[in-house]
């Protein structure tokens, strides 16, 4: 079996970990071992990261869903709950948005949950 050399894959194994350490602060930016450490450490917080955001956009919408019912003298929970009943599906990133930027649709939502 012949000998392999590693010269030309090691050496593009390692500009990529620094290419991807760029901007990090000291010896994490320019020596491999400490680099590539961090960019395993950082790419494992990025991919958490992606998870926890999807949980932190919903609870902000929640949060000002639950702001508009309340200045409509309604709970939050009520609220979606009377949606269901009446079969209006809209997610709750719509909803967030209309009790910002359009409180009269919102106000008409409320007033149809209140039937329900």
């Amino acid at each position: 079996m012949a000998r392999i050399k590693r010269a030309v894959n090691a050496h593009k194994k390692r500009r990529k970990a620094l290419k991807l350490a760029k901007g990090y602060f000291g010896t994490r930016s320019k020596q491999y071992r400490s680099a590539s450490e961090q960019v395993r450490r950082s790419l494992r917080y990025a991919y958490t990261g992606r998870k926890l955001r999807k949980r932190d956009f919903r609870r902000l919408w929640i949060v000002r869903i639950n702001a508009a019912a309340r200045m409509n003298g309604m709970s939050y929970s009520t609220f979606i709950n009377g949606l269901k009943k009446q079969n209006i599906e809209v997610n709750r990133k719509m909803l967030a948005d209309m009790a910002v930027n359009d409180l009269n649709a919102f106000a008409q939502l409320v007033e149809i949950a209140k039937k329900a």
